[in-house]
C-alpha cells in the first residue's frame, strides 16, 4: 500500500501517469480479493481512493484523512511499527503544505506510538515538537496534550515522585480550562503513579474518577484494568477479577484485552489456582505477538512469579531472567527494580507464597467505587 503512496512524492512526479494508475489498479484489485471483509480492508480501500483523488487533483491533502485513520487503526490493534510507518509517511508526504492541525495531531500520535514501543527519547522529542507547533498555532488543547505525554514518559522511566507532581499540576490546569479529556488522562496518570508508589488504596478513587471522566471506550477499559490492579494490590481479588473480566469483555480485540488477560493470569496465580493460571497463560501466549515491550516484560515477570508460587523455583528464576533482559533492553527501569527484588525473594525462600484474599480498607470513597463496579457488572 505504501508503495502506491510513495508514487505521490514530488520526486516521483516526473514518472509516467500510467505507472501510478497501474499500481493503483493492482493494489485495489489485490485488496478487494482479500477473503474477509474487515475494518482494515475498508481502511486500505479508502487509501487507494484517496491516492487516486490526490493524483488526479495534485492535492495530497485529499489522502491525509485516510492515512491518519489507518495509522490510528494500526495503533489500536497493537501494530505499532506499521502505525509508525504510516504516520511518518503522512508527515513526509504532507511536508510544508500539511495543515497545522494535521501536523500537530500526527506528531502527537507518533510520540504516543513511540512511547508504547518504549522508544522514550524519540517519543519525548516528538512531544516537544508537537508542543512547539501547538504554541505557534495557539492550540491550548494540543499543548497540554504534549505536556501530558512528557509526564507519561517521566512515569514510564520510573521517576514516580516527579510524575505525581506533574499529574496533579496538569489536573488543576485541565479543570480550570474545562478540558475534560485531559483532566481524565491526568487523573488516570495520578492514580497509576500513586499505585506504583505503594499507595493503591489512595489511588482507587482517582482511578474510578478517571473512568467516569473518560468518554472514549478504550480509555474506560484501560481504567477498569487499572482498578483491577489496585484492588488486587490491596488484597481484594474478587473485585479485581470483576474489573478485569469487564475490561476483557469490553476491550476484546485491542491492546486493552491483552493486559486484561495478563492480569487474570496473575489473579489465578495469587490464589494458587493452577488450572486457572494455566488457562490464562496459554491465552496470553496466543496473543503474545501483539504485546508491546512493557507487556512482554510483564508477561515473563508474572510467569516467573507464578512458577515461584507453585514451587518451581528454577523455572521461576529462568522466566524472571528473561523479563530482566527485556527490561534492560527497553530501558524499563521501574521493571528492573521490581524483577531484581523478586529474584532475590525467590532465591531466599525457594518459593513465593500465594496471596490470601482480604477485605479492602473501607471508607466512603472506596464504598462508592465498589458500588459502581457492582452496578457495572449488572449492566454488563
Amino acid at each position: 500500500m505504501l508503495r502506491l503512496v510513495d508514487l505521490l512524492y514530488p520526486s516521483q512526479s516526473t514518472g509516467a501517469p500510467d505507472v501510478f494508475l497501474y499500481q493503483a489498479s493492482a493494489t485495489e484489485r489485490y485488496t478487494r480479493e482479500l477473503d474477509v471483509d474487515s475494518p482494515e480492508k475498508a481502511h486500505l480501500l479508502a487509501i487507494v481512493k484517496g491516492a487516486r483523488d490526490a493524483f488526479a487533483t495534485q492535492k495530497v491533502a485529499l489522502l491525509i484523512p485516510s492515512l491518519f485513520a489507518y495509522g490510528h487503526f494500526l495503533e489500536e490493534t497493537s501494530h505499532y511499527q506499521e502505525a509508525l510507518d504510516v504516520l511518518q509517511t503522512l508527515l513526509t508526504l504532507g511536508g510544508e503544505g500539511l495543515a497545522q492541525g494535521d501536523a500537530i495531531s500526527t506528531t502527537l500520535r507518533i510520540a504516543r506510538v513511540n512511547r508504547k514501543l518504549s522508544n522514550f527519547d524519540v517519543a519525548y522529542e516528538s512531544y516537544e515538537r508537537a508542543g512547539s507547533l501547538a504554541l505557534v498555532a495557539g492550540d491550548a488543547h494540543a499543548e497540554l496534550a504534549s505536556r501530558l505525554g512528557r509526564v507519561n514518559i517521566v512515569w514510564a522511566r520510573g521517576n514516580l515522585a516527579e510524575a505525581e507532581a506533574g499529574y496533579r499540576s496538569l489536573i488543576a490546569e485541565a479543570r480550570a480550562a474545562d478540558l475534560q479529556d485531559h483532566e481524565a488522562s491526568a487523573t488516570q496518570g495520578l492514580a497509576a503513579a500513586l499505585s506504583m508508589r505503594g499507595r493503591s488504596a489512595e489511588a482507587i478513587p482517582h482511578a474510578w474518577r478517571a473512568y467516569e471522566l473518560h468518554a472514549d471506550l478504550g480509555n474506560r477499559v484501560r481504567m477498569l484494568i487499572g482498578l483491577g490492579v489496585m484492588f488486587r494490590d490491596v488484597g481484594d481479588l474478587s473485585s479485581a477479577e470483576q474489573a478485569f473480566r469487564a475490561a476483557l469483555a469490553a476491550g476484546n480485540g485491542t491492546e486493552h484485552s491483552e493486559n486484561a488477560v495478563l492480569e487474570l493470569m496473575e489473579c489465578a496465580s495469587q490464589r494458587g489456582d493452577r488450572f486457572g493460571y494455566t488457562r490464562w497463560r496459554e491465552e496470553a501466549r496466543r496473543r503474545e505477538s501483539r504485546f508491546t515491550p512493557s507487556m512482554r516484560v510483564d508477561f515473563y515477570l508474572k510467569q516467573g512469579v507464578a512458577e515461584g508460587r507453585l514451587g518451581h523455583a528454577a523455572n521461576g528464576q529462568e522466566l524472571l531472567n528473561t523479563a530482566l533482559e527485556l527490561a534492560h533492553q527497553h530501558k524499563l527501569h521501574e521493571y528492573v527494580f521490581r524483577i531484581e527484588g523478586l529474584k532475590h525473594d525467590l532465591r531466599e525462600s525457594s518459593r513465593l507464597q500465594p496471596a490470601e484474599s482480604a477485605e479492602v480498607v473501607r471508607n466512603d470513597s472506596i464504598d462508592a467505587v465498589l458500588a459502581g463496579l457492582r452496578e457495572l457488572a449488572t449492566v454488563e
